[in-house]
């Protein structure tokens, strides 16, 4: 587990950089994007190799149920991330809500963490999770004023709609090829 918690560690550190020492990532330039960019990339690996080495170490058993929870909280959690993509005008709730893909991206840690009861599921979901809340207040705090967009017409709903599917399909199918299946018996 050492593996996911340096990677974890890693990937917190990189995104939390800007926030807590702005001077000294200012003083990078357009270098420090690549270096972040490289720690992230490197931060990922670590809590992959991590989590797949990883003992089986239960905690507690979730119920069943809670695959269709989680299915659904999926679907919402794209759909919430992708909120934000359009240019100009927002679809809901990126038009009414500040942070939509931190916010699409806890939801998706929730959803995880209803359904894997292991520790290192624990440690990596409920870390990345943390990581979000803390990256919300940090960037709160450095840019308190915020202004909603407009909303987005039909056509930018409609298009958000069929990616969210495509996206759910996507993953979906990716979970299954790793051998992790991800919808009830």
């Amino acid at each position: 587990m050492t593996l996911l918690i340096a990677g974890l560690f890693l990937w917190t550190a990189a995104h939390y950089f800007k926030r807590l020492m702005p001077a000294q990532r200012a003083a990078m330039g357009n270098a420090g994007k690549g270096v972040v960019a490289v720690a992230l990339l490197a931060s990922v690996v670590l809590m992959v190799l991590g989590y797949r080495a990883a003992d089986f170490i239960p905690v507690w058993t979730p119920p069943t149920f809670l695959m269709h929870v989680n299915n659904t909280l999926m679907l919402f959690a794209l759909w919430v991330y992708g909120s934000s993509a359009a240019k100009g005008a927002k679809a809901w709730p990126a038009d009414r809500i500040r942070h939509p893909q931190l916010t699409g991206f806890k939801i998706w840690a929730v959803a995880h963490l209803l359904v894997n009861g292991d520790l290192a599921s624990i440690l990596l979901f409920g870390g990345l999770l943390a990581w979000a809340v803390g990256e919300v207040i940090l960037i709160n705090r450095a840019e308190p004023e915020w202004t909603p967009p407009a909303k987005a017409g039909m056509a930018t709903k409609v298009r958000l709609a069929v990616i969210t599917l495509v996206l759910y399909g996507v993953i979906a199918g990716v979970h299954i090829w790793l051998g992790v299946w991800p919808f009830p018996s």
